[in-house]
């Protein structure tokens, strides 16, 4: 396991109940850091996320709130500052699929208005709010952000084109913060292939087994390789404005 010495660094990290958000506030709480777990108000995850985190002694706080809402992203944020007394390290893994089963890209009657607002606020909006409410903060420690994008940015298959395009804008905003925040703030990314999450889990054999195959490491990518990069790019202060694909080699294999 990939470590760094984060002692004294402040790490807010969005939708850090599950999957590949867990796994990242899970290291960088173990390299040292104290983290504000965010976490959907419903979600009893969030709690018993920082409650293991305190039984194997690190510090962590959980901070409800929905990035996908105006409001109650930036209040959010503000309470993870408050909390925190500060903010170093800015994970926006916070997203959404919308639908669990993945929608063809043909099938375009599919994906409504709604299901397009509701992608787009969460996947593409809500990390731009959530920068915008740390820009003060990050901007004071010379801080960092680490978005997560997806494999299907780089037009590999993704759930649906609505996800796909929120992720592609995601690379994008990444590449655009990093030049609006520069010198201070360092702004990148990292493109997870498929990742074993409780999202996944559900998934039929069949399609977790092709994708495998047609991967050059033969395996899924777990939370944890993805948790290694971010804390890769949260350590190196010389990388700025690029995504990296972390997908054991699926994409142009």
């Amino acid at each position: 396991m990939l470590k760094a010495d984060l002692s004294g660094k402040k790490a807010l990290v969005t939708g850090g109940a599950s999957g590949i958000g867990r796994a990242t506030a899970r290291l960088l709480a173990e390299c040292g850091a104290e983290v504000a777990v965010n976490h959907l108000p419903d979600d009893p995850r969030g709690k018993e996320t920082v409650a293991a985190f305190h039984q194997a002694g690190n510090k962590a706080h959980a901070i409800p709130g929905n990035v996908a809402d105006p409001k109650d992203a930036d209040r959010m944020v503000a309470d993870a500052i408050e909390t925190l007394g500060g903010l170093d390290i800015l994970i926006n893994n916070a997203g959404t699929p919308v639908s669990l089963d993945p929608i063809p890209f043909e099938d375009m009657d599919a994906m409504t208005e709604e299901f397009w607002s509701t992608i787009i606020n969460t996947n593409l909006i809500g990390p731009f709010r959530c920068a915008r409410a740390a820009r003060s903060a990050l901007t004071d420690s010379r801080g960092c952000i680490v978005n997560t994008a997806s494999i299907a940015a780089f037009g590999g298959i993704g759930s649906s084109i609505a996800y796909a395009a929120s992720k592609a804008g995601l690379m994008n905003l990444t590449k655009n913060l990093a030049k609006a925040m520069s010198p201070e703030v360092r702004v990148n990314a990292v493109a997870p292939g498929l990742v074993r999450t409780p999202w996944t889990d559900g998934w039929p054999e069949e399609r977790k087994n092709t994708s495998v195959a047609n991967s050059l490491l033969g395996r899924m990518v777990e939370p944890e390789d993805i948790a290694e990069t971010m804390l890769f790019f949260c350590a190196n202060g010389a990388v700025t404005g690029q995504t990296l694909l972390v997908d054991c080699g699926r994409f142009g294999a």
